[in-house]
């Protein structure tokens, strides 16, 4: 009977792991198209029983996870998620200056200034022309306004899109340190946890676009969290990130000079930016549009208006100006303040002078700012003098456009040209890093669940258990026999 009971003994161990390998395959199979989920597979070894063979002993279900393959999408996720945002902040800018031929475009209005300008000089006696000339000044004024604005409201945008994603690194590293400690305790006690991994798993990837993560193992099926530049997201537990958002934004507003939150983890500052413990993902690229990529588009944008200003405050322009006189152009309403540069796009003004919206006179066009009375109406001296002031080369001092000396629509070229090649340049990184980005996902799909191999599996399985069950139909017999006599 010893012979007859181990091999009944190793027949139903047979068939409770053809049992549970069926089990398996169904939750395999039912879960082919659930995101997240990883394949399950079996694990057997043979058992003994008192230094015989005892049948075939469940070690445990599996989760099948090519976990190189799955830190390389991470990361190309991360970098994908930054690389569209640096282009959409280009793309942007390019329309926010527009095109040249485009009406309301930078270009088109400076080029409908200097026209201005060429119209009243033939017929300086005519008002209806020199206050046209007055409102092709305020177009040009208004759009430097205009794109000033939307960059600063970009810039705040980014800001409030840190703190967004601030709390959101916070609520799931805090529900990612839940999970590490409920599989621990579900293993020790004998439950399966894979379901439990799919979850953490799950909120890893949903967080490593915003910062590129770095998965790191840890006893009892732990896992620890690092970003790319080494900064501490979670080991043991959660770690605090900290951020303060501004609320409202100027473009003197940075963070280097402290009036812009940067990153905490526990109250210890973080560096931000290429390269850094927080650089790269979705965090990284807003804080680049907001302390590097708004700021040199800022400054660039202020370098245009400053060069404005300046034609037109020269007494060589303008003989009745004094010096440190406000010309045509004005900071806001005086003179130009050369430290006071950062936002000059935002407060760029005509003078109040010309202006009879400001109860100014467009007469002072032909006669000069500080005129006090109109002069004769046939001189066009001072306008086609602020003509040659438009068209004049000369070297911008500021904005980092180098050194080739350029007129003004030259310079609003320029700054076209800055927007369009660094949308370029940043489509040709995010056409990269896409690509790499769909073929990781689509070798990661690859180790999924292949239904047609579950069921080649489920065949092998439905074979196993009709041949345990026969072994117990026979053994079953010869009990029967031994019974009868």
């Amino acid at each position: 009977m010893v012979g007859i009971t181990g091999a009944l003994n190793n027949a139903v161990t047979g068939l409770t792991a053809a049992s549970r390998a069926a089990e398996v395959v169904s939750s395999n199979v039912a879960n082919a198209m659930t995101e997240g989920y990883a394949r399950r597979e079996i694990s057997l070894s043979s058992d003994t029983l008192g230094g015989d063979g005892g049948g075939v002993r469940i070690n445990g279900i599996n989760r099948m996870v090519n976990e190189t393959l799955l830190q390389d999408k991470r990361l190309a996720d991360a970098a994908a998620a930054d690389a569209t945002a640096r282009t959409t902040f280009y793309a942007d800018l390019e329309n926010q200056i527009g095109d040249p031929t485009t009406e309301g475009s930078l270009s088109w209005t400076i080029s409908k200034f200097e026209d201005s300008l060429l119209t009243a000089a033939s017929m300086p006696d005519s008002s209806a022309r020199l206050s046209s000339a007055v409102d092709a000044a305020r177009l040009v004024t208004d759009k430097l306004n205009s794109v000033s604005a939307d960059l600063q409201q970009t810039r705040l945008e980014a800001d409030q899109s840190i703190a967004k994603q601030v709390n959101t690194l916070n609520e799931t590293l805090g529900e990612i340190e839940l999970l590490n400690r409920t599989i621990t305790t579900q293993i020790a006690v004998g439950r399966d946890a894979n379901g439990l991994m799919d979850q953490r798993q799950m909120l890893v990837d949903s967080i490593s676009e915003i910062v590129p993560i770095k998965v790191v193992q840890r006893d009892n099926n732990q896992i620890a969290l690092f970003t790319k530049g080494g900064g501490i997201l979670l080991d043991g537990h959660a770690y605090e990130i900290g951020f303060t958002g501004a609320g409202v934004m100027a473009a003197d507003m940075t963070l280097a000079g402290g009036q812009l939150s940067g990153i905490t983890v526990n109250g210890q500052a973080m560096t931000v930016g290429e390269g850094s413990q927080f650089g790269g993902g979705t965090l990284g690229a807003a804080f680049a549009v907001r302390d590097t990529l708004g700021t040199e588009a800022q400054a660039k944008l202020d370098a245009v208006a400053r060069d404005l200003i300046s034609r037109f405050e020269s007494t060589s322009v303008d003989p009745t100006l004094n010096p440190g006189d406000a010309g045509l152009f004005t900071d806001g309403g005086g003179p130009l303040v050369v430290a006071n540069e950062a936002g000059l796009a935002g407060r760029i003004s005509i003078n109040a002078i010309v202006d009879p919206l400001q109860g100014g006179a467009a007469w002072h066009m032909r006669d000069g700012l500080n005129a006090a009375t109109p002069g004769v109406v046939s001189d066009a001296t001072l306008l086609n003098a602020m003509s040659s002031a438009m068209t004049t080369q000369s070297v911008p001092a500021s904005g980092n456009f180098g050194a080739l000396q350029r007129s003004m629509a030259g310079l609003s070229a320029d700054l076209l040209s800055f927007a369009s090649s660094s949308r370029q340049s940043s489509e040709l990184t995010q056409g990269y890093t896409n690509a790499r980005q769909e073929a990781l996902h689509e070798m990661a799909l690859a180790d999924g669940v292949d239904t047609d191999y579950e069921m080649q599996n489920l065949l092998v399985v439905e074979k196993a258990y009709a041949a345990n069950a026969r072994v117990i139909q026979t053994i079953d017999a010869l009990i029967q026999q031994l019974l009868e006599l």
